[in-house]
């Protein structure tokens, strides 16, 4: 999930100096990556040279507009900063592609998992990977596990709320099409329907306004929306995870993609090489004192 409402500029840096942890190393640097190749079973089939890229030589890179914090900064996919693209271009490394080979391009979000060709490589928008999309598109596997949230402006009878039950007679709403609206439905199962958005900042705009009393997104961008753009709002708890896999966020992928297996393998040498947990401490901020809603 995103944010668009934006604060000023020193509040914003503010704001990530107290809340979100501290920069553990550098992001890596993709052009000094080029030369690196990805580890796993796809073997000399993702070597540069081989992968059947949208664009010979490039390789393409979706995501949403706007593109929000803390995923991106400045709504600019390109510039390195924030963790999804920090992570794209890392995985872009190791797949043989400096920067200045990759190409950004803007699809909806409910469009990147939709059936249908694609029109790149992959997709990074915080796409939940899910049996149900599986069916549509191919994901590689997870960068990020994740954990919804719940937002209520403070003071309010949402943000009182100790456990799931006391979610189900409060004016919820999320996002369409996003695992946010699905644990809305699933897990509180509220008395009255939510209220459903097209744009996060939508849902954002409308707790605001008092037109729900809760609205539900993913936890680091339900830190940020507390921090910096909703600050008369405050995070009411986390849901635990559903089943036995943990929520992950993947890339997405042409349904039976060739680069499918490569970027998986990208993925994997990037966690197992403590990349991925470096950018997380980088960009995102730290979860572990939200409240777990049972």
């Amino acid at each position: 999930m995103r944010s668009v409402l934006r604060a000023p500029r020193r509040a914003v840096a503010a704001v990530t100096v107290a809340l979100f942890a501290a920069a553990v190393g550098c992001a890596p640097q993709p052009e000094e990556n080029a030369a690196a190749e990805p580890s796993g079973t796809a073997g000399e089939s993702c070597a540069k040279g081989a992968l059947a890229t949208k664009t010979a030589g490039k390789l393409t890179i979706a995501t949403d507009e706007p593109a929000y914090e803390p995923w991106f900064q400045d709504d600019d996919p390109a510039n390195g900063k924030g963790f999804e693209s920090a992570v794209a271009y890392a995985v872009a490394g190791r797949l043989g592609y400096g920067k200045s080979a990759v190409v950004w391009q803007r699809v909806p979000f409910n469009k990147a998992f939709a059936p249908g060709e694609k029109t790149f490589d992959f997709d990074i928008n915080q796409v939940s990977v899910s049996d149900e999309r599986k069916k549509a598109v191919d994901f590689s596997s997870g960068y990020y596990d994740v954990r919804q949230a719940v937002i209520a402006l403070k003071g309010s009878k949402a943000a009182k709320a100790k456990d799931v039950a006391d979610l189900k007679g409060v004016r919820l709403g999320a996002q369409v099409g996003t695992t946010s609206l699905d644990y809305i439905n699933d897990v509180v199962r509220p008395e009255r329907e939510p209220a459903v958005y097209a744009k996060n900042d939508q849902a954002k705009s409308a707790l605001k306004n008092g037109q729900v009393d809760a609205i539900v997104t993913d936890l680091p961008t339900a830190f940020y929306i507390t921090a910096a753009e909703v600050t008369e709002a405050e995070i009411v708890g986390q849901f635990e995870n559903q089943g036995s896999t943990q929520e992950q966020f993947g890339l997405v992928l042409d349904k039976g993609s060739a680069l499918t297996a490569c970027v998986t393998d990208a993925v994997d040498a990037l966690r197992a090489d403590g990349t991925l947990a470096k950018l997380e401490q980088r960009w995102l901020s730290d979860a572990v004192d939200a409240p777990v809603l049972k």
